[in-house]
């Protein structure tokens, strides 16, 4: 139950501004929400996160307790929290929000946490470190670019996991960012980096805030993709 007392058209005039931001904008916008995010997720009723972690959860056999996992543009843990719930259990979190930081740090989960603004700065994880690379939401237009994916891919180590979703808003520039990631995801493959696990098409991502709707008792969703790649050895 959300502890929230805002409602849809109240989370669609708070994220309306945010659209026309610059990534260091974007992330001053991100650090002034910390405190009420996972409050207001709720409001929007934004599942990936819940789903991404079923996905991998029923997908992944390795020994969780034991795995080191990088949790890329974590926010405020709640990734890390729904993982923590089926297994896993050392985490390492990648934002480019202080105040996103400061909430995962509340969590007690993440044995580090790192600062950067990714397409800006590099990734800040050794190349080949974890068994399992996770990025929930982040990889959509406007936000984490395309060519972060290579960067997930050789964080893990030969024979590790990337775990992505990618939410697809309904616009132009949404549909370039898909068929861009596509392209990429297929060259990566193509170039022997990593192998093709599964995918999982989600019709309800998460309620569009983004555009009007004149119907509060069906909303409209946005859709997106669940996808598990495994790093060549």
């Amino acid at each position: 139950m959300s502890l929230s007392h805002k409602t849809v058209d109240d989370m669609r005039t708070f994220l309306q501004p945010h659209k026309h931001f610059d990534p260091e904008q974007r992330m001053k916008f991100y650090d002034s929400w910390a405190a009420t995010y996972e409050q207001d997720v709720e409001v929007m009723n934004y599942r990936a996160p819940h789903l991404v972690v079923d996905f991998l959860n029923a997908n992944y056999s390795g020994n969780r307790e034991e795995v080191q996992v990088l949790d890329v543009a974590c926010g405020s843990g709640l990734g890390a929290k729904l993982m923590f719930e089926v297994g896993f259990r050392n985490f390492v979190g990648v934002d480019g929000s202080k105040g996103m930081l400061e909430q995962a740090e509340k969590t007690g989960l993440y044995q580090d946490l790192r600062l950067a603004l990714l397409g800006t700065e590099p990734l800040p994880a050794q190349p080949g470190s974890f068994d399992v690379v996770v990025i929930i939401g982040a990889l959509r237009d406007g936000f984490v670019p395309v060519s972060t994916v290579r960067e997930l891919c050789l964080a893990a180590k030969p024979g590790g996991y990337v775990c992505m979703s990618r939410l697809d808003t309904n616009c132009e520039s949404g549909n370039k960012y898909k068929a861009s990631m596509e392209s990429e995801l297929q060259l990566m493959e193509d170039e022997g980096l990593w192998t093709h696990v599964l995918s999982q098409n989600i019709s309800k991502y998460m309620i569009d805030v983004y555009n009007g709707s004149e119907d509060v008792q069906n909303e409209e969703y946005l859709s997106g993709t669940i996808y598990l790649y495994r790093r060549s050895s």
